[in-house]
């Protein structure tokens, strides 16, 4: 699973070409990564919190119609990750892929303004947000892969991930902050996040750097062409994981849905529904670096294993008799686990089985997989509870979480055994 010919690097090249100390294998470029997404989450996360209640109760959206919605902010532009991740190979611009991508986002959080009460607007606005979102995370991961040396991937995407949740875990507070502050105002915290997004570009701007290509030895390498980019498909790895990654994500129900299940069982308040989602990123915040390291220890896969059984009984949970705070405490904990154990692992464990040259387009691929089939599970969900209402729906998913974590197991076994790529 490992790269077999790299061995762990001490120090990291600066831009004037001196040594420069590494943290346990993390580098600059993984901690000024961590810092944009950290404030990109307060940005994005502060539209998540109020975002269900907006539809389902602001402007009386059914469950069917939300799942759409939802699934669409997952999942309707994954195809373009594809895209990004084959631009950002091709001409080795991985990091001014990655900012179009964070622009992208910021400038769509202003377009929620404009939308009003118009649900296609709306869905047009998350459309452009998913986008930028689509585009810059392949780049992104595929920058922290190259710039870490493979023993420490797991840590070194544990470290990105813990930033990323503390920025998850702000965002709804800030939220909820703006709200108490303008009263039930929903433009004031679209606002601001557009703010803080913007802040998000800067510091991205002026801070992440791409690691420069290793001089050649040979003859000039020629751009990474769409025919090899393809050709990932045709290797048995790359195939399974982007399989496995497809099933993973037809059996994970959006947040909104987890968390308006809750609210309804848990019988909390509308004022506090954002900080349903701050349990969660509490819990992603104290368990994200601890689990990428446990990851680099043990194997990445039972990690991975771990987090998916979290999310089934966490789904199994809301389907059963428990309510009041027992269930809000467990269910933001095993959510919470299950973000930790599996959003940052699972890239750790697919980048060594993706050769350098196309990586970004490889883990663009494992994203689409899960984005393409997120959209599906969101309004499959939303159609089950509207049939059969939400307790039986939610039971279903945890079935779900069941065979497909049994299938992708088979998939991942031999692909996380075998040494692969050199960098």
């Amino acid at each position: 699973m490992y790269l077999s010919t790299v061995s762990r690097p001490v120090t990291d090249p600066s831009p004037d070409g001196r040594p420069r100390r590494r943290l346990g294998g993390i580098g600059g470029t993984v901690l000024a990564l961590g810092t944009v997404s950290l404030i990109t989450d307060v940005s994005a996360e502060m539209v998540t919190a109020v975002l269900p209640l907006y539809l389902v109760l602001g402007l009386n959206l059914s469950p069917l119609a939300f799942g759409v919605l939802d699934g669409l902010y997952g999942g309707a532009t994954a195809v373009l990750r594809v895209a990004g991740g084959f631009v950002a190979d091709r001409f080795r611009r991985r990091k001014l892929v990655a900012g179009a991508g964070y622009a992208l986002s910021a400038v769509a959080k202003l377009g929620l303004l404009l939308a009003g009460r118009s649900v296609p607007a709306i869905g047009a606005v998350i459309a452009v947000d998913r986008l930028g979102k689509g585009v810059r995370s392949a780049p992104r991961d595929a920058l922290i892969t190259l710039a870490t040396p493979p023993d420490a991937l797991g840590r070194a995407f544990g470290v990105h991930r813990t930033m990323d949740s503390i920025g998850a875990f702000l965002g709804p507070l800030v939220a909820l902050a703006v709200l108490l502050a303008a009263g039930p105002n929903y433009d004031a915290v679209f606002v601001a996040s557009f703010c803080v997004a913007a802040l998000a570009v800067v510091v991205f701007v002026l801070f992440v750097r791409e690691r420069p290509p290793a001089p050649p030895t040979g003859p000039p390498q020629r751009r990474v062409t769409v025919r090899e980019a393809a050709d990932l498909l045709r290797d048995r790895a790359p195939r399974r994981l982007v399989l496995a990654a497809a099933l993973l994500g037809l059996a994970t129900v959006g947040d909104g849905f987890v968390y308006l299940l809750l609210q309804r069982r848990a019988d909390v308040g509308l004022r506090w529904f954002p900080l349903l989602a701050v349990g969660t990123s509490l819990a992603y915040l104290l368990l994200a670096g601890p689990l990428g390291a446990l990851a680099d220890r043990i194997g990445r896969l039972p990690v991975v294993v771990g987090g998916y059984v979290a999310l089934g009984g966490t789904y199994l949970l809301l389907a059963g008799p428990v309510h009041g705070w027992p269930l809000l405490v467990l269910t933001l904990g095993l959510y919470g686990l299950f973000y930790a154990a599996t959003d940052g692992v699972l890239i750790a464990l697919a980048g060594p089985v993706l050769p350098a040259r196309v990586r970004t387009t490889g883990i663009a691929l494992v994203q689409t997989g899960q984005a393409l089939a997120y959209l599906v599970s969101s309004v499959l969900f939303g159609l089950a509870w509207q049939v059969w209402g939400p307790r039986v729906a939610t039971g279903v998913a945890a079935l779900a979480v069941a065979a497909a974590l049994l299938v992708s197991v088979l998939l991942l076994a031999p692909v996380s055994a075998t040494p692969r790529w050199s960098r």
